[in-house]
């Protein structure tokens, strides 16, 4: 595979992992970009791996992650998220794609809004809204942990191995398209 496949593989699931939680992705990407050689950031996204950044977005990370596991404060903080995840996942996936010849910044931006818009809107509609009708709320703490688990497992492997998350992306939307096509009650009685 080419180096510009890998990044917009790599892209999609930090982007997507953005959607679960936006300051995962952007820690991951800016830690590894100031630590290691697996990530090359070029202008502006450079910034992301700022010593002063990276300490920001470890306090905004423990923010979002407490006021997840409160109940009533989940979801006045899944609101807030509604404007920040997808503003990360176009941040995180234009930094992913920059070194990307013929991708323009704007077709990444809004890739990354669209798929971490996405992911997010999943989440805060479907999934937690089952969760606490079905639990009387006991398990949004159980389901946040897992969310803030397979963000960061996600944003790890997009950049190790972002051939995994071509087929993570596969399966996800093959669940999303049965749940989708899934025959449905019929809500008319006679």
């Amino acid at each position: 595979m080419t180096v510009g496949l890998l990044a917009i593989l790599s892209a999609f699931g930090l982007s997507a992992s953005a959607g679960l939680n936006a300051y995962i992705p952007l820690l991951v990407v800016g830690v590894l970009a100031h630590y290691t050689n697996l990530i090359k950031l070029t202008p502006p996204y450079d910034t992301l791996s700022n010593p002063w950044i990276l300490i920001m977005l470890g306090i905004l990370l423990i923010i979002e992650m407490l006021a997840d596991k409160v109940p009533v404060m989940n979801h006045v903080n899944d609101l807030i998220q509604t404007f920040v995840r997808p503003v990360a996942g176009a941040i995180v996936f234009a930094a992913g794609t920059n070194v990307v010849h013929g991708i323009h910044p704007v077709v990444a931006l809004a890739c990354g809004l669209l798929v971490a818009g996405g992911v997010h809107l999943a989440k805060s509609v479907a999934v937690r809204p089952l969760v606490t009708a079905t639990t009387g709320g006991a398990g949004n703490v159980p389901v946040s942990v897992a969310e803030d688990v397979t963000a960061t497992a996600v944003s790890v492997l997009a950049v190790v191995v972002p051939v995994v998350i071509a087929v993570l992306v596969a399966i996800a939307i093959l669940v999303l398209l049965r749940w989708w096509a899934r025959p449905r009650p019929d809500t008319e009685s006679g």
